[in-house]
């Protein structure tokens, strides 16, 4: 096959979303599509690049970066539609504000480290949503849109930061050890006390104190859950290929010898 350019690739892109979308022998379900009805897949394809860069397979990689690819596609199609914008106006968008926000690089700007960046960057996006030291978007606000936009565990951590940054802050660790005691107590009285929404608070209340932990150790919440799943899931294979029989034809004694024996032999292997 021939070699393509990048912009004729994109284009060919296009047109296929575009023959998709059309009514003139489009494709039902994809005429039947939304914006809101694609939010699931924009999500899952999200996490499918993320799974594919963590695995390192350079064809799983740029496969999952397609389907992604795709769905940004057919977001700006279904806008251009709907004649609210195009895609020319999404990646145009998009490179003025990286020209907009690299003045070291489209400009005079001088900067020595990668902090420097972040902080232009930050300073850039600042005034462009209108505030000035004089009056800065209050704290709240810039909370509120990681509840809103961001995984539960990824959104704490961002919480966390900003709150921490504003002042709200314990003056050292013992304090967060304090503050999960604290939280863990109260869980523990929701549970055998309280009803089911003030148990979910509770609950809530002691994870956000543990990824506090995470930020004060400097780890990563979401990275240590995603080990987690990861380690228990390779055990359970582990147990599944040791069984001779389904796993819940096991008693709980037999099953915790399986565990410690699937955990020790991936102790081995590492």
């Amino acid at each position: 096959m021939a070699e393509v350019s990048s912009l004729a690739a994109l284009q060919g892109l296009i047109d296929v979303v575009a023959k998709l979308r059309s009514p003139d022998g489009g494709c039902p379900w994809d005429l039947a599509q939304t914006p809101q009805s694609l939010i699931p897949y924009v999500i899952e394809e999200a996490y499918e690049v993320v799974d594919a860069i963590r695995s390192g397979d350079e064809n799983a990689i740029a496969e999952e970066l397609g389907d992604l690819l795709l769905q940004v596609v057919l977001q700006a199609q279904i806008a251009s539609d709907y004649g609210q914008f195009t895609l020319t106006k999404v990646a145009q968008g998009i490179a003025e504000k990286l020209i907009r926000r690299h003045p070291h690089v489209f400009g005079d700007v001088q900067v020595e480290t990668a902090e420097e960046v972040h902080q232009n960057w930050e300073q850039i996006k600042a005034e462009e949503k209108g505030e000035t030291a004089d009056a800065p978007q209050p704290l709240s606000r810039k909370l509120s849109r990681y509840a809103r936009t961001l995984p539960p565990l990824i959104a704490g951590m961002k919480i966390s930061q900003k709150a921490a940054a504003a002042g709200f802050e314990w003056k050292n660790v013992d304090g967060v050890w304090d503050k999960f005691n604290e939280e863990l107590a109260e869980f523990k009285h929701a549970l055998t006390h309280e009803e089911k929404a003030r148990q979910q608070e509770e609950l809530g209340d002691l994870l956000f104190v543990i990824i506090n932990l995470g930020r004060w150790y400097d780890l990563d919440p979401s990275e240590a859950l995603q080990g987690t799943n990861e380690r228990f899931i390779q055990r359970l294979i582990k147990m599944e290929a040791a069984a001779d029989r389904p796993l819940a034809d096991y008693t709980l004694n037999e099953l915790e010898h399986l565990w410690q024996q699937a955990k020790a032999q991936l102790a081995n292997n590492t």
